[in-house]
């Protein structure tokens, strides 16, 4: 989604619809919901200047000496057959479950890190993983090596900055940042890593008031593909920096640890949620797109259509303030709608009891997935005919602007600035259905964009989205390439959707 790779993908965020009319997807969460990094070995054990820039050099070959580099290793390294291997190697995503890596090794330092590196480089694909929530697996290459980070999960909170190591999990930042009296606008899935989900930007519940996660972040430790470990920030290797905001988990290097600004929490969250009656999803969807560009950006807000017959709609969202400032913005909806909410849950929470309420299961999924973005209102009764039918699919529409509109489109490598709203496509599958299930979503991402909705949301990969760099980095694309040359000249993090492929 979280996953750098992992770092990168933000987590599934669908999950417990009973508590809430609408979750927001995961990740944000997704988002996560990529490998952590997939990480470039160095080829040579030689200390590394920290000031050079690297070139493109002759990797080695051949396999990688797992028994020189076990203990080297703080953590520990499992290999096919050994105890814990097959629970070790799996991501969140059931249906990747067959993907068997050569080796998982669990770090514990960014020396661990470098010692992965010099091991593996040119010799296996490398991916990092934290929370293991890459939508299309690529935190569990095949053949190749995991360097899983869950164990790098110190969290920090002192004044207003916060130092998360990048295996903290959500939910623990969120309570650590809570018994500080702090808050960093994150997604809702609470095994999302953090640093999958910064690294692609990081949608969630509170972007509208305080930005996306990636806006927050001052610095962040990284461990190159050469062996050095950096520190990227506005002063320090900013070009790296900068694409370390929102360029996606999985190209740049192994990130080991963020430092944030935060936000002092707000005193009053105030959540909601409305389910509206069957056939009304065509007009609740058209007045909420109206609606969601024209309210302050204290209001959070996402709209779920849920595929069937006839198509289900609900909202929910949160607001930075108490009941009855919310329940006025929510009459404005209601009374454009053209239909009655079915029941209407308004609850005011502290932080921490908000940020639990958007949990969804903490349960590993089966699913296959996909995302589109809107900039400009789309026909809403084009996006609910493609829903129409579809059971087990879900599209969740997660309301933008705000705060996450302030910066520039090429501020952060972070495109989608001027998004009214992402659309994450969610459909249940097995490994009988999978085919069947990504056909469908294949269709609805393409019913979308018809619709009017382009684009695609780094943290909700899909491997067989249409012109995916563009729809990722639209015009940051180009940037991003250079960036990762300059670091990466080898190209050792290359995966199916890296930036250089």
């Amino acid at each position: 989604m979280d996953s750098e790779h992992d770092q990168g993908r933000p987590g599934v965020r669908r999950r417990t619809f009973l508590r809430i009319a609408g979750v927001s997807a995961a990740g944000a969460v997704a988002a996560a919901c990529g490998p952590e990094n997939p990480a470039a070995p160095v080829a040579s054990t030689a200390p590394v200047d920290p000031t050079s820039t690297p070139t493109a050099t002759r990797l080695p070959t051949g396999p990688p000496n797992w028994d020189e580099l076990r203990p080297r290793l703080t953590g520990g390294l499992l290999r096919p057959g050994s105890e814990s291997y097959d629970t070790a190697k799996h991501g969140f995503n059931q249906l990747f479950d067959g993907n068997n890596p050569v080796a998982v090794a669990t770090v514990s330092s960014a020396k661990d890190v470098q010692a992965c590196l010099q091991a593996a480089a040119g010799r296996v694909a490398i991916a990092a993983r934290s929370g293991g929530h890459s939508y299309a697996g690529y935190s569990v290459p095949v053949g190749g090596l995991v360097i899983d980070v869950a164990a790098l999960n110190k969290i920090d909170v002192q004044g207003g900055k916060a130092v998360i190591g990048a295996g903290a999990k959500l939910t623990d930042v969120y309570a650590a940042l809570a018994r500080a009296g702090r808050a960093l606008p994150a997604g809702t899935c609470p095994t999302v890593g953090i640093a999958g989900l910064t690294l692609g930007g990081g949608i969630g519940v509170l972007a509208r008031k305080y930005g996306l996660t990636c806006d927050h972040l001052s610095s962040a430790q990284i461990v190159t593909a050469d062996g050095r470990t950096l520190t990227a920030s506005a002063s320090s290797e900013p070009d790296l920096f900068w694409a370390l905001r929102g360029g996606g988990g999985g190209n740049f290097g192994i990130v080991t640890e963020f430092t944030f600004d935060t936000d002092p929490a707000p005193e009053a969250l105030t959540v909601f949620s409305l389910r509206f009656p069957d056939g009304s999803a065509s007009g609740v969807l058209a007045a909420w797109q109206q609606w969601i560009a024209a309210m302050p950006p204290e209001l959070w807000a996402n709209l779920v259509l849920s595929g069937g017959s006839p198509v289900q709609c609900r909202v929910g969202g949160c607001y930075v303030g108490g009941a009855a400032g919310l329940n006025t913005l929510l009459n404005n909806l209601t009374t454009n709608a053209g239909a009655r909410p079915t029941q209407r849950v308004v609850k005011t929470l502290d932080y921490l009891g908000a940020m639990k309420y958007f949990e969804g299961s903490s349960n590993r999924q089966s699913f296959v997935a996909s995302s589109r973005m809107i900039t400009a209102p789309v026909d809403a009764a084009k996006v609910v005919a493609v829903a129409d039918g579809r059971a087990g699919m879900d599209l969740l529409i997660d309301g933008l602007g705000g705060a996450v509109a302030g910066p520039a489109k090429n501020a952060t490598a972070f495109w989608h600035r001027d998004a009214l709203a992402s659309v994450q496509v969610y459909a249940q599958a097995t490994t009988k259905t999978r085919t069947k299930v990504a056909q469908a979503v294949g269709d609805v991402v393409a019913g979308l964009a018809a619709a009017g909705a382009d684009g695609g949301y780094v943290n909700y990969i899909d491997p067989a989205l249409p012109d995916w760099k563009a729809a990722y980095y639209g015009d940051n694309a180009k940037r991003l390439q250079d960036v990762a040359n300059k670091y990466d000249p080898n190209n050792v993090f290359r995966f199916g959707q890296g930036v250089v492929s």
